[in-house]
């Protein structure tokens, strides 16, 4: 009988074509991380700068969703690379882990860093906040 599949969180990590303007890599990206099929997604964010990309945290529970996550779909012809995590075994794993870092090594809290912040109106949050 084979074994049943333990389930984790997974970072892919996905690199634009040179060629690939800003808007339709995050579309391309957004539309990756949308796909159930994958995964539930905890955590994505885009990169700055002249290459266009961005990573991605997955919550695997399947065989078929961990497959799925080399299916490059709508980032065809990217550079897709797909990296196990150790210690965030489910999504809730991964909130605590960034927890953990922030207290551990950090010294601090994510209640701490937010009372610290400046006023700053790139600070989409924050704006996201105020209006719950």
């Amino acid at each position: 009988m084979a074994e049943p599949f333990k389930g984790r969180c997974y970072l892919v990590y996905a690199v634009a074509p040179p060629s690939t303007a800003g808007a339709e890599a995050n579309d391309a990206l957004n539309a990756y991380i949308e796909d159930r099929h994958r995964g539930v997604v905890v955590f994505h964010d885009h990169f700055a700068g002249a290459r266009h990309g961005g990573v991605a945290v997955f919550d695997v529970r399947s065989n078929e969703e961990l497959r799925m996550l080399d299916d490059p779909g709508p980032l065809s012809g990217w550079q897709l690379q797909v990296h196990a995590l150790t210690f965030s075994l489910a999504a809730v794993g991964f909130i605590e882990q960034t927890n953990l870092t922030l207290r551990e090594y950090a010294k601090t809290t994510a209640a701490e860093l937010r009372q610290s912040e400046p006023d700053d109106p790139r600070f989409w949050w924050r704006r996201r906040h105020s209006r719950t």
